[in-house]
């Protein structure tokens, strides 16, 4: 099982920032990963929507992952007319074969099996949009930059804390190479959340007093009995439910409003204790059902975060937090109204249609980062810091004790998944 229920409760006394970076960086040199969680004053900040580009010429795109979003991004590149989907690659050679038809590529370009985007990255192509299985995530990345590919990379970047540190490295690295690397996320393009964080983090709410935050599936996902490989766990969602493909739900699902958070108050949790469970009838996989999650920042703010999974006709915002100040209060979601209430800089702005949106602005600033010579690659290390962060409250609730980032990264707990009988 991914969890190790018998790991040792943490220590009860919060580290601070500058304890947490020193000592991590001490506890081993495999986590340089400390530096994951940069200084405050280095963090990038959500960067202004993309003005609309010039196309100067297309690029040769490559799609590792063809599912419904993988041909949704796809379709998406195409239509800002600065790429041409030249090569796809996906698990099932049905699927690649006919997802090729579909986008215009040569049959010589598509395939299939866990190697088929090692075949990809070979075949020309100039960037590559990941949007696979996140276990992959990692792997496939970090190859695509050595190999010089820009890389337009999914949520969530990855399940575990090893393969959390090899974004980032390959972040980094692929600044050194002069490679655009940009994850896709879409809150922190929103100009009215833009707004709302350059006015938190000039001190619009006052000392901050508490978070709260939801992040509520719309559904419960598809929960399949298990086979004899883990092939059928690679296709139609179903992946969501393994906690291993997918690092489950708060990673794979409410990563949008913890990203979000980071990206407006730029502040990030030093603790967690939590407590989940699994209660749906019959699981096969080991996602979550729910799970509430209090975090610890370093100067003492608690910031709370519940989940669920559960087709249950629920009635609350389903990505959504409040940022409760001094003097007053911070209202952001993944769609609808937002706002700053109170104090000297009241603000309301309307979140609309972010997750068409915000994917457009996206891609308009992955080729313009290509083909203006951009590669600062800023939202690399706001995903890393995100997912760290989700990736905590996961342990510390499965694990029902206090965690703090320090022991987290220490542990370095890898997830693993079998995948004998898989084509390769």
């Amino acid at each position: 099982m991914p969890y190790d229920a018998t790991s040792p409760s943490a220590s009860t006394r919060p580290l601070s920032r500058r304890q947490f970076v020193a000592r991590a960086t001490a506890a081993t040199g495999a986590l340089t990963a400390a530096s994951l969680l940069a200084a405050e004053s280095d963090r990038p900040q959500a960067a202004p929507p993309a003005e609309p580009r010039k196309i100067t010429r297309k690029l040769k795109l490559g799609l590792i992952g063809c599912g419904g979003r993988g041909q949704w991004i796809a379709g998406l590149c195409t239509e800002h007319g600065g790429f041409t989907t030249h090569a796809v690659a996906d698990y099932f050679e049905d699927v690649a074969l006919s997802v090729g038809d579909k986008l215009g590529v040569d049959k010589a370009r598509r395939f299939s099996g866990l190697s088929g985007y090692k075949r990809l990255l070979e075949s020309g192509v100039e960037a590559v949009a990941i949007e696979d299985v996140p276990y992959f995530y990692p792997e496939q990345a970090k190859a695509a930059v050595d190999a010089g590919v820009h890389v337009y990379l999914a949520k969530p970047v990855a399940v575990d804390v090893p393969g959390t540190v090899l974004i980032g490295e390959a972040g980094k690295l692929a600044t050194q190479k002069k490679v655009c690397f940009l994850v896709d996320y879409q809150l922190p393009t929103d100009p009215a959340i833009i707004e709302i964080g350059n006015r938190v983090r000039a001190g619009a709410l006052g000392p901050l007093a508490h978070i709260s935050s939801i992040g509520f599936g719309w559904q419960g996902w598809p929960d399949p009995p298990l086979d004899k490989t883990i092939a059928s766990r690679l296709q139609g969602q179903i992946w969501l439910s393994d906690t291993a493909l997918s690092g489950d739900t708060i990673v794979s699902y409410d990563i949008h409003i913890i990203d979000g958070l980071l990206a407006v108050t730029g502040r990030h949790p030093v603790a967690a204790c939590g407590r989940a469970r699994t209660c749906r009838p019959n699981p096969h996989g080991d996602r979550t059902d729910v799970a509430a999650v209090i975090y610890e920042q370093e100067d003492g703010v608690i910031w709370t975060h519940v989940t669920q999974a559960i087709t249950n006709n629920f009635d609350v915002t389903t990505l959504s937090a409040s940022i409760f100040g001094m003097k007053a209060t911070a209202h952001v979601r993944y769609d609808g109204k937002v706002y700053i209430r109170g104090g000297d800089k009241h603000y309301v702005g309307n979140v609309t249609n972010v997750f068409q949106e915000g994917v457009k602005r996206n891609i308009a600033n992955f080729y313009g980062s290509i083909t203006e010579g951009r590669f600062d690659n800023s939202t690399v290390q706001r995903a890393v810091d995100g997912h760290l962060t989700a990736i905590l409250g996961r342990e510390a609730a499965a694990r029902r004790c206090y965690l703090t980032m320090e022991e987290l990264l220490r542990e370095n707990k890898r997830l693993t998944v079998d995948l004998t009988g898989l084509q390769a």
